[in-house]
């Protein structure tokens, strides 16, 4: 089987599942032609999408958040990326009053199928207020998924599981993954949220 890197598993998911449904949208700080995201997981989506579809956003966490639960509710299919996991708290109350509420809030009749991605974790040399791992904060959150793959099949498959969804995910990717690489098949498949798998790497 091939072997491609946890941020090239990232990018194929969103190009595939973009290329599938074309209420799939990006949008975040530096993600389009210039830059291709802090990470690059964006890169030369761009290009192939166009700027409707990979949206560059001015540095407002609150606004990008605010923008893609605005865009969910009313049928699109958002994956926001907020450039470090520490900057969501900027974006709090977007995220866990307004996204993971809007179902129990409307008896089920609103849905708000938005994904945030974000790296997370120390070990780049990129000071504390980049550098937190937060993740736990949002499994405190009632309403909110909460995905953190650790090899690229599962990077593909639990990010495909997210954006298929109707409930908003945060999915967090640890900075030091992203240039791992790892057996993904080139058929289509997902991984399922339900449930975990304990993995040890040997050194």
């Amino acid at each position: 089987m091939r072997k491609i890197t946890f941020r090239e598993a990232l990018r194929e998911a969103l190009r595939e599942e973009m290329r599938k449904d074309s209420n799939v949208f990006l949008l975040g700080e530096d993600i389009g032609r210039d830059w291709g995201g802090a990470f690059k997981v964006t890169d030369g989506l761009a290009e192939e999408f166009g700027d409707e579809r990979v949206r560059d956003t001015p540095i407002s966490e609150s606004a990008i958040i605010g923008t893609a639960v605005g865009a969910a509710i009313t049928g699109k299919r958002p994956v926001a990326e907020i450039m470090f996991g520490d900057l969501t708290a900027l974006a709090m109350d977007q995220i866990a009053n307004q996204a993971a509420k809007i179902c129990y809030m409307f008896g089920g009749q609103a849905k708000c199928p938005l994904v945030i991605r974000t790296p997370f974790g120390a070990g780049v040399n990129i000071a504390s207020h980049h550098s937190q791992s937060l993740e736990a904060w949002f499994m405190h959150v009632p309403g909110l998924y909460v995905a953190v793959p650790s090899t690229p099949y599962d990077a593909k498959g639990l990010l495909k599981t997210a954006i298929h969804g109707n409930n908003p995910v945060f999915f967090c990717e640890h900075k030091l993954l992203y240039s791992i690489e790892g057996e993904v098949p080139e058929e289509e498949y997902t991984v399922p949220f339900w449930g975990c798998r304990h993995k040890k790497r040997w050194s």
